[in-house]
């Protein structure tokens, strides 16, 4: 491990910490289409006009943005590794 790396930035601590991310992203999904499949089951026994697509909307947006998030978050990781070590490297050059 380098000086400038913590022990929470070990890559099985960030292996760890991207699984989260994304269990979290497909746990959201899997409730997000179990209660929706719920409410147009529902929807469809009362005999209503179409109740269920507005929670659908307004979730959908939700879970759309939270996946947008997610993975952009670890596309990211790479380019916030790398900004680091050239930070590092002005600072290192700035003090010699």
């Amino acid at each position: 491990m380098s000086r400038d790396r913590t022990p929470d930035d070990s890559i099985e601590a960030r292996a760890h910490r991207r699984v989260r991310r994304k269990m979290g992203f497909f746990i959201h999904a899997l409730v997000f289409v179990v209660v929706n499949l719920g409410l147009y089951a529902l929807n469809g026994f009362s005999g209503e006009p179409r109740w269920a697509q507005f929670p659908v909307w307004g979730w959908g947006l939700g879970l759309a943005i939270h996946g947008l998030v997610t993975f952009i978050s670890l596309q990211g990781e790479g380019l916030r590794r790398s900004m680091v070590a050239r930070e590092t490297e002005r600072l290192r050059q700035q003090e010699r």
